[in-house]
């Protein structure tokens, strides 16, 4: 027996290859750094854009789509709470207008939930910033 159901699994592929372009923005930063984030994680009934598993940080990047959807976001956030979760979301204009103060959050709660300790990059990328 799965533990997702199959149609999760493909909603979730499908979002993925699918991902809009603030998502593509923060997941090239992220996917440098340790703990490993994931894209697409099923939780429960619902699809998290990117999650980090070790700190249980869900990240949900929302467009102009959400602005009539916040009853059903605040539903998710309360779901995601409750299975000791904790959700960032950040708008997509934020992430276009300023991208480094968006990861630095990240990073920082990452940092938070993890009990202190910062998420490092690749070891062979320490102490080396690389130009995007």
């Amino acid at each position: 027996m799965r533990r997702i159901p199959e149609h999760m699994t493909a909603n979730a592929r499908a979002l993925r290859n699918g991902q809009t372009e603030a998502e593509r923005m923060v997941w090239r930063q992220l996917s440098r750094y340790r703990p490993r984030y994931t894209r697409q994680l099923v939780v429960g009934p619902y699809i998290l854009d990117i999650a980090c598993r070790t700190a249980k940080l869900a990240l949900e990047f929302d467009g102009a789509q959400h602005q009539n959807a916040l009853t059903y976001d605040e539903h998710r956030t309360a779901f995601l709470a409750d299975a000791g979760w904790t959700v960032l979301r950040f708008w997509n204009g934020d992430v276009f207008e300023n991208r480094d103060g968006v990861l630095s959050v990240i990073l920082d709660k990452t940092a938070e939930c993890l009990g202190g300790t910062h998420p490092q990059p690749l070891p062979f990328r320490e102490g080396r910033r690389k130009d995007r």
